[in-house]
Order: structure tokens, then C-alpha cells, then sequence
């Protein structure tokens, strides 16, 4: 069975999350489970209106969003595979339900192999995997998960478009154990120099795992993987 991609990239340092995180990244390639998370968000969307109109062109690429919501109920599948390029990868698909409808917002997280040793993570995003982000991640003394977006491209075609620092939007991630609540908790924003804060998402759910059906495989349901993959990085 491969290692969990947050391990590779993490190396000793994931040892230091607390026990829930550990449990909550494990999941790795092969091992015959996906994971399940259901809860709440406090707030998920663009809270700026004038923004909107300009999320909702590229709605259809399921990884920006126009809506904005508060006490907005979500699914989250995570599934471990082997990507079609030979990458230990973590697909999680997100299912966000609000009023107006559900919005879909997934990626593919892969641990790309580096000179000297170690991993590191590279994130494709949306419905055809045309963004494509370094994730740099951290454990912080409280035994949190920290993820920072680094530099960002487009592959459009043939195309590879590097995203200059000055249009690129960064997300800062960090996961948690919430020991009062019981439930992992996460906050997510996605800020644009130019633009501000494009997208927020912050909440808590429950998590547990589940074993693939018989006869149905252990890597990634067709429901859950993309229009397209990306092999470029």
C-alpha cells in the first residue's frame, strides 16, 4: 500500500499533528476505504457582490463559486488512489447545499517526487483540472494542519500560463481538532491581491470512514474524478 500523500510531503513533521489529523490523513492508496465528512459551514462563498458576476462565469469549472451562505450544510468524500500517472494523490469532491442549489468544488492533491528525497504536493483544480497550484504544508505548535497556496498556472490547451504574483490568488488553509465540539473544524480563505478576499469557507463536521462496495475497486469512483486530468505540474 502507497503512504498517504500528507505524510510524503509531511515526513516526520506529521507526527506532530494531533491524533484525530493523523487519523483524518492517513488515508492512503490501496488501503479498500474512502472517507466521509458531513457538517456545517459558518460562512462559504464570496462575500463580495460586486465579485459575483465575475465567479459566475467560470461556475462551470466547479472550483470558484458566486453563491455566499451561512449555516450552509456540505458533503465531503475523500478519496486515496493512484492517479493515472503513477501519483500517490487524495481527491477530495465536495458537495456544498445551498438554497439556490448544490455547487460542486473538488480537486486532486498529488505528491510529486523531488530531487534528494521527499515530496512535494501539487493541487489540480475543478472539473477539468486547468489550475494547478504548489501546496506547501506545516504543522503548527498547537498540532493544527497549515496549507499555503504557492504559485499558481493555467494550462489552457497546450498552453502553460504561470499566474504573475500580482494576479495570483493565494488560499491559506488550516485544519483542526475541535476537543469541546468533538468534530474537526477548518478555515479556508482565498485571497487576490488585486481583488481581496475571493472566497471563504469556515466550519466543522464529522468524519469517518467507509469501505468500497465489493466488486467495485478501491481507487477513485468514476462519480468522483474529474472531466479531465492533468498530467503537467
Amino acid at each position: 500500500m502507497t503512504e498517504a500523500v500528507y505524510k510524503l510531503a509531511l515526513g516526520d513533521e506529521y507526527n506532530r499533528l494531533a491524533p484525530e489529523l493523523r487519523d483524518y490523513f492517513a488515508l492512503a492508496p490501496g488501503s479498500g476505504m474512502y472517507g466521509i465528512g458531513q457538517g456545517v459551514f459558518d460562512v462559504v462563498g464570496c462575500r463580495q457582490k460586486w465579485l459575483r458576476p465575475l465567479l459566475a462565469l467560470t461556475g462551470h469549472e466547479q472550483a470558484f463559486f458566486p453563491e455566499y451562505g451561512e449555516g450552509i450544510a456540505f458533503r465531503i468524500e475523500n478519496h486515496a488512489h493512484i492517479d493515472p500517472f503513477g501519483r500517490p494523490a487524495l481527491t477530495a469532491r465536495r458537495e456544498i447545499y445551498f438554497p439556490s442549489g448544490t455547487r460542486l468544488f473538488h480537486d486532486t492533491t498529488s505528491a510529486i517526487p523531488v530531487s534528494g528525497g521527499g515530496h512535494r504536493l501539487v493541487d489540480h483544480l475543478g472539473r477539468y483540472r486547468r489550475l494547478v497550484t504548489d501546496l506547501e504544508v506545516s504543522v503548527t505548535p498547537e498540532g493544527r494542519l497549515r496549507g499555503v497556496s504557492k504559485a499558481s498556472r493555467l494550462f489552457l490547451g497546450p498552453l502553460r500560463l504561470p499566474l504573475p504574483a500580482a494576479l495570483d490568488a493565494k488560499a491559506y488553509a488550516e485544519q483542526w481538532w475541535d476537543e469541546a465540539e468533538g468534530k474537526h473544524r477548518i478555515q479556508v480563505k482565498v485571497i487576490q491581491p488585486q481583488l481581496g478576499l475571493v472566497l471563504v469557507y469556515a466550519g466543522r463536521f464529522d468524519y469517518r470512514l467507509a469501505p468500497y462496495l465489493a466488486g467495485t475497486g478501491a481507487g477513485l469512483p468514476r462519480y468522483a474524478g474529474p472531466d479531465r486530468w492533468e498530467e503537467r505540474v
